[in-house]
């Protein structure tokens, strides 16, 4: 599974768009663009809803492995 981090990378470099220029367009810090991308695990919802929304997307329930659960 990908990861938020390198999906928000790949998406923002095949638009050949810079983490600023991204910041931008999502009318977000580029602060919050540079922690997203390096995958900092307390960030805003809200916010990561705002950069995901440029590229078709959103954040949803993901299934994780029940195994995971009981370590």
């Amino acid at each position: 599974m990908e990861r938020l981090a390198d999906f928000v990378k790949s998406k923002r470099q095949a638009l050949k768009m810079t983490q600023q220029e991204l910041a931008l367009k999502a009318g977000v810090g580029y602060r919050f663009v540079r922690e997203l991308e390096a995958g900092k695990t307390t960030l805003q919802l809200e916010k990561v809803n705002d950069v995901l929304k440029l590229f078709g997307h959103e954040v949803g329930p993901v299934p994780i492995e029940r195994s995971s659960l009981l370590k």
